[in-house]
């Protein structure tokens, strides 16, 4: 259940930080946004909580029509309970079915009714074995998101903006990542693919004095049949190529391969800093107005090839990317730091 995967892990002790985001693209308008609530807890000092409202604008100005806020609090603002889950920083909620809150010049007030199942990118061995330094799940894989947000003076009014909602909690941010989701595509001919998403992440951990990976789980829905490459060998085998723009993925679960190609225009990039338990620093450069190509394969012995094309999927500037490494970007804003 949605509940289970987005239930708070923090236990009160230090060491631990804990995300919850929405990322969605209004049809419309083409406005990218991005929502979290996150916490940390620091090896050192006070736990804290913040809300962050991330939101780019392709038709904008140059730049986008970029913003970025933050807005920390104590620790002890942060109240959650599990069951039905609900979280609270301050007098922003989170539930299963939608989120509301505000500061200083933005404010949103949205819902959705959770309509697929969730999906887990670590393996439940990693996660036993506590392996993984962050764990990161989908409660809400593909949503429709209704109701309207503030930033300055514009006023957006949502209906059936597309987007997925997701949960990470652990010790350590890697040293270098991407991480993509859609489930907002449609075929060349331009017709819809309901039910149809792709959430995924590729990162480079430090191991025995050197970087290892990528690493790269990858969920989803194909075809209306569930796909889950998270196994510890497929995530090793499974080939990632990514940089600050662009990243290109090939996944396996059983018969079906997926081959993603994913860009996103260098000035529709919004920077953030993300904090690390022990004090370490992570940039991350998020647009939520980026293009996504999906070409789907089945195993297929009775062809030369060994496979066939059963599906090809695009999303023009409503797919959503993070490209994240240790030190800033030359010449790229922070807008949260």
């Amino acid at each position: 259940m949605a509940g289970d995967l987005n239930a708070l892990r923090w236990d009160g002790g230090s060491g631990h930080y804990e995300v919850y985001y929405l990322s969605a693209t209004d049809r419309g308008s083409g406005v990218g946004l991005w929502i979290r609530y996150t916490m940390v807890a620091p090896l050192a000092g006070e736990a804290t909580c913040s809300l962050w409202f991330m939101a780019m604008d392709p038709q904008g100005q140059p730049g986008g029509d970029l913003i970025g806020r933050k807005d920390t609090r104590p620790a002890s603002e942060l109240v959650a309970r599990a069951d039905p889950f609900e979280l609270r920083i301050g007098d922003a909620v989170l539930s299963d079915r939608g989120m509301t809150g505000g500061f200083e010049d933005v404010a949103w007030d949205l819902r959705w009714e959770p309509r697929l199942p969730g999906a887990e990118h670590v393996h439940p061995v990693l996660q036993r074995a506590k392996l993984a330094k962050t764990v990161l799940v989908l409660p809400q894989p593909a949503v429709e998101v209704q109701g309207t947000v503030h930033w300055g003076e514009r006023e957006l009014e949502l209906d059936g903006c597309q987007g997925g909602q997701a949960h990470l909690w652990g010790s350590k941010h890697a040293a270098r990542w991407a991480w993509a989701h859609c489930n907002d595509f449609e075929g060349l001919d331009g017709s819809e693919r309901p039910d149809t998403w792709i959430d995924g992440v590729s990162v480079f951990v430090p191991r025995f004095g050197r970087l290892i990976g990528p690493n790269s789980p990858v969920v989803g829905r194909f075809a209306g049949r569930d796909f889950r490459s998270t196994s510890p060998l497929r995530v090793s085998r499974n080939r990632s190529r990514f940089g600050l723009t662009t990243w290109h993925l090939e996944a396996t679960d059983g018969d079906l391969q997926i081959v993603a190609d994913i860009d996103a225009r260098r000035d529709q990039l919004v920077g953030v800093t993300y904090h690390d338990p022990d004090g370490d620093l992570a940039y991350c450069y998020n647009s939520e107005t980026a293009s996504m190509r999906v070409r789907v394969w089945q195993r297929d012995k009775s062809v030369q090839e060994g496979r066939r094309l059963i599906d090809e999927l695009v999303s023009r500037g409503r797919a959503h990317f993070e490209y994240a490494q240790r030190e800033p970007v030359p010449g790229l804003e922070l807008h949260v730091r």
